[in-house]
């Protein structure tokens, strides 16, 4: 099935399980004490917005990028997969399509942890609100930074800086290192911050060698029971990194993008409060899209997603 002719999924009805809580992207299912069943849908949301319009394909792509790299990054964090069959934990047939089902599968059953309030963004290049604040005070929430760097400039190292969870339809907002160790205690901050960076060195040196920049990314890691950190929601996706194809890099602009910077971009374009409700997309911008998130997954897992 071609990516025009598939219609994106933009609500999960799983009635076999009860729901405990649908996010931007997510729903997510109670199954019992330990695990939970977490479907990602054809949802976009710009601007902490979900938008009226689905991007065919976009939930399979997220979850199956998202599994390629928690099992590429295992070494360096515990991540919140279980192995267990998202399809043995529904009942019927039709919740059952809902899933998809092996590389097509968007759905996977995941440990119950106790989230960390933040969302832990790692930098390593200076672009968007980064590059406003660095323009303005020679800063990147808070921190200092050298003289002399422009648009798209690599950071001599990547740096952490956290921001707020925000509920669905309200902005994260930046917090300093000092905020979150007020929230989580200075040790686990220490720990989450060192996580993040070498999640994303590891995930940025795989991916440049082929050919895309991971410009910046943001991570959510939860405790379990024993207190173990683990890295978990989804990583290094279109949908929560900043992908640049290295070909068209340059120095003092911000390039074209991999993710959702090209719905952004048209969104910006017809003037747009940023409040809900949101404009439908175009077809065209919806499609281009989708190819945009197709093109990104194929480069760097390798496989292709056939429909």
């Amino acid at each position: 099935m071609s990516i025009t002719t598939n219609s994106p999924l933009l609500k999960t009805n799983i009635t076999s399980l009860p729901l405990i809580h649908q996010g931007k992207v997510r729903d997510i299912y109670d199954i019992d004490a330990n695990t939970m069943l977490l479907v990602s849908t054809d949802r976009l949301s710009a601007f902490d917005v979900i938008l009226p319009t689905g991007i065919a394909n976009k939930g399979a792509m997220l979850t199956q990028m998202a599994n390629f790299w928690f099992e590429k990054l295992k070494n360096v964090i515990p991540n919140h997969l279980t192995g267990i069959n998202p399809q043995s934990v529904v009942k019927t047939n039709e919740e059952k399509a809902q899933l998809g089902e092996g590389d097509l599968s968007r759905a996977v059953v995941v440990k119950k942890l106790k989230a960390l309030p933040l969302e832990a963004i790692v930098r390593g290049y200076l672009v968007g609100s980064g590059w406003k604040e660095y323009k303005t005070q020679g800063t990147v929430c808070g921190i200092q930074l050298p003289p002399g760097l422009q648009e798209a400039s690599q950071l001599p190292e990547p740096i952490f800086t956290p921001s707020s969870k925000a509920a669905v339809g309200e902005h994260d907002e930046n917090i300093s290192i000092t905020q979150v160790e007020a929230l989580i205690g200075k040790e686990l901050t220490a720990q989450v911050a060192t996580a993040a960076i070498a999640l994303y060195k590891q995930a940025a040196e795989y991916a440049l060698a082929r050919g895309i920049i991971i410009a910046d990314t943001k991570f959510e890691f939860g405790l379990d029971a024993d207190g173990i950190l683990h890295v978990m929601d989804e990583v290094l996706t279109p949908d929560s990194s900043r992908f640049w194809p290295a070909v068209s890099y340059a120095v003092g602009k911000n390039p074209p993008s991999f993710d959702k910077q090209y719905v952004r971009d048209w969104l910006e374009s017809t003037g747009w409060n940023k409040r809900a409700p949101a404009p439908e997309l175009p077809v065209e911008v919806a499609l281009k899209t989708s190819e945009k998130y197709m093109e990104a997954f194929e480069i760097l897992t390798g496989k292709k997603l056939t429909y």
